[in-house]
């Protein structure tokens, strides 16, 4: 297995030139977010991934978790990373400074969160819960439970959970049982929940649960669910650890990968909660934690992904088999034509997946900063119309680019030896965390495009139709300008569909929604990939004393878009035909033939 590298060249450019960091740092309290402060964070970032988390993530992979005397037992190798990691600072990047954080923006948050999903997914998995499960305690939470729990979360002494599913209750939260009844100040929870990531385990000392549960006289359905703090370890009047509460792990799942995440049974058994937030409205808290939670998946997409790209590319530098036309004696496999395809195909995919993330992060940041409220409320369109996008788009992508990094190693990939599968092993939970890609696209569609008229696709059109000037100016980029013209008539054309069509068959939008997702993901990442190559074209034009090395960087953007514009981006054509298929012959096969 090769080493694992943050890849920080290619992380500030999209930051500095695509996201824009400059806009970011005149937001209220991003002043510092300078781009020397967001090299040194990456960097240094770079180094624990590299050098401490990524050589546990095979470890991991062999060793999994266990559950002995009602805890879950991680590798040793796993408790020392996250010793380094949390001493280091790094659990509260964008924390509040209130509560001890260091209240950076997003974007570089997420930037630092994709080094430790590609060093090692299944480890990443805790912090990125904490990180959500701080957000909607601080969003949602009493001043006292804030107190008593934020400043410990933050610094990384302890973790959090999401508790939402149970054995009857997946996607449907409506069947949810989990009870919850009133006791004084605080709550009796009983119940149990599974598929609970990092549900339990002996990091840390205390463990902070997240609870949906429904009290004995609330509605039916999804508007009776309240929300619960439920800790592993009660506090004491000093807000330290000290009874256990009666929640505990009771098996931890074997599954296809991420096998050192412990995917955790939970039971609640008459366990001491505190609520948080209004009785009953507990789904709308929960969801302050699933849509940073999307955003972050999405992210793990691109970042498995990287590391599987950059295992495939190493390897193929190595790798010596076979000729090729024109040169003498057996050449690496990074000569053969097919085999530099299938690189560049990982490459222009995580390029344009990373783009796209890190700009919603952007986005995200001026709907939650800036000064004025319009403004605020336009990104958060923007942010409410792309989450899906990440997440179910770069999660798929992920699938096909990890797939592709065990055929660049042949044979040797299908070995477990190489680690090349366990890439592909791990990425395969993306597509089902956080609502599946089906989820993800039906909520683009009825909740995002439909709902409003279209109104958030419409301006995200123009914003894309605005990059075609700059396009103009560069001749050499006039495929990219074709492809991208094209891209956009697609997405026009299928938001015009929808709204033409969705209320005539009620299924209409279930059947087409996947195709509207992937159809928007390829275009917007190609997107991104154009944008970058203006910028570089503006550089190179610009700094004809640029280092050989610099030069280099910037002429790669210009050939790596020109590939996705030939090589992906007629996929939106294809996307949009399926669109206008509509639902006919989807509903009309018979149950029986299936």
């Amino acid at each position: 297995m090769s080493e694992y590298h943050g890849p920080v060249r290619e992380m500030l450019f999209v930051i500095r030139e695509l996201a824009g960091l400059d806009r970011i740092a005149r937001l209220p309290g991003c002043e510092e977010a300078t781009p020397d402060l967001a090299e040194a964070i990456l960097e240094q970032a770079a180094q624990l991934a590299g050098g401490v988390i990524a050589p546990t993530n095979t470890i991991g992979d062999r060793q999994g978790s266990r559950v002995e005397s009602d805890n879950v037992i991680v590798p040793e190798e796993f408790k020392t990373a996250y010793r380094e990691y949390q001493s280091g600072g790094w659990a509260g990047v964008t924390a509040p400074a209130a509560y001890g954080g260091q209240g950076l923006p997003f974007l570089l948050g997420v930037a630092v969160e994709e080094m430790w999903c590609s060093a090692n997914l299944a480890w990443s998995l805790c912090p990125l819960l904490t990180e959500g499960a701080a957000r909607a305690i601080e969003a949602h939470a009493s001043e006292a439970l804030r107190d008593a729990y934020l400043p410990k979360m933050v610094a990384g002494e302890w973790t959090g959970t999401m508790n939402l599913t149970e054995p009857q209750a997946g996607s449907d939260l409506a069947a949810l049982r989990t009870q919850a009844v009133p006791e004084g100040d605080h709550y009796r929870i009983t119940g149990q929940k599974i598929f609970i990531t990092w549900g339990d385990h002996d990091m840390t000392e205390n463990v902070v649960h997240l609870v949906l549960a429904r009290l004995p006289d609330a509605p039916p359905g999804v508007r009776g669910i309240s929300l619960f703090i439920a800790p592993k370890f009660l506090l004491k009047p000093d807000g330290t650890p000290g009874e256990r509460n009666t929640v505990r792990p009771v098996s931890v799942e074997h599954k296809l990968g991420i096998h050192g995440s412990p995917t955790c049974v939970m039971a609640f058994e008459n366990a001491v909660g505190y609520l948080v937030g209004e009785l009953n409205n507990g789904l709308a808290a929960m969801f302050t934690m699933m849509n940073h939670a999307r955003l972050g998946v999405g992210l793990e997409g691109v970042a498995v992904a990287e590391r599987a790209y950059q295992q495939a590319r190493d390897y193929a530098r190595e790798r010596v088999q076979g000729k090729v036309p024109g040169q003498k004696g057996r050449v690496a496999i990074i000569q053969h034509a097919d085999v530099r395809r299938m690189l560049l195909t990982m490459k222009a995919y995580i390029e344009a997946m990373r783009s796209i993330a890190y700009v919603t992060a952007a986005d995200l940041d001026i709907s939650l900063r800036h000064a004025d409220e319009a403004t605020r409320a336009l990104h958060q369109a923007r942010v409410d119309l792309m989450i899906p996008v990440v997440k179910g788009w770069s999660t798929e992508i992920g699938q096909l680019l990890t797939s592709l990094g065990v055929q660049i190693h042949g044979g040797m990939g299908y070995a477990e030896e190489t680690g090349a599968a366990q890439y592909l092993r791990d990425a395969r939970i993306t597509t089902i965390y956080e609502g599946t890609t089906g989820i993800q696209a039906n909520d683009l569609v009825a909740r995002k495009i439909l709902r409003d008229g279209g109104a958030s696709l419409t301006a995200l059109l123009a914003d894309m139709r605005a990059t075609d000037a700059d396009l103009a100016r560069y001749p050499a980029l006039a495929a990219v300008r074709k492809a991208h013209a094209e891209g956009c008539a697609s997405v026009e054309a299928a938001g015009r569909w929808l709204a033409a069509n969705h209320a005539m068959n009620p299924a209409v939008p279930g059947a087409v929604a996947c195709s509207m997702l992937m159809l928007l993901g390829t275009v917007t990442g190609g997107w991104q990939l154009a944008r970058a190559a203006v910028v570089a074209s503006e550089k190179l034009a610009a700094d004809a004393a640029a280092s050989a090395a610099e030069k280099e960087f910037l002429a790669a953007k210009l050939i790596t878009a020109d590939f996705y514009a030939g090589q992906f981006s007629p996929l939106a054509t294809a996307y949009l035909r399926a669109i206008e298929a509509g639902a006919d012959a989807l509903m009309a096969f018979p149950d029986s033939q299936f």
